[in-house]
């Protein structure tokens, strides 16, 4: 994925609601589960996208506490 790219994504992924967050956080999870099940079975084709998908879990749990933050600052 180029630079480009992910930094297009991430602008998406920032103007996202919470409960939409909380959503493709899920879904990523669950995408998760299934290529490392693949891995072990032997059946994925891609290993490189177990990485991917854990870059953007990651990304999305960054986006999701920034959020939390942001509404703890706007309480105070």
């Amino acid at each position: 994925m180029k630079v480009r790219e992910i930094k297009e994504k991430l602008k998406e992924t920032r103007e996202m609601s919470l409960d939409q967050l909380n959503d493709k956080l899920s879904s990523l999870k669950e995408e998760l589960f299934n290529l490392r099940f693949q891995l072990a079975t032997g059946q994925l084709d891609n290993q490189m996208r177990v990485r991917d998908v854990r870059h953007e879990i990651a990304r999305v749990k960054t986006i999701i506490r920034e959020h939390q933050l942001k509404q703890v600052m706007n309480n105070q």
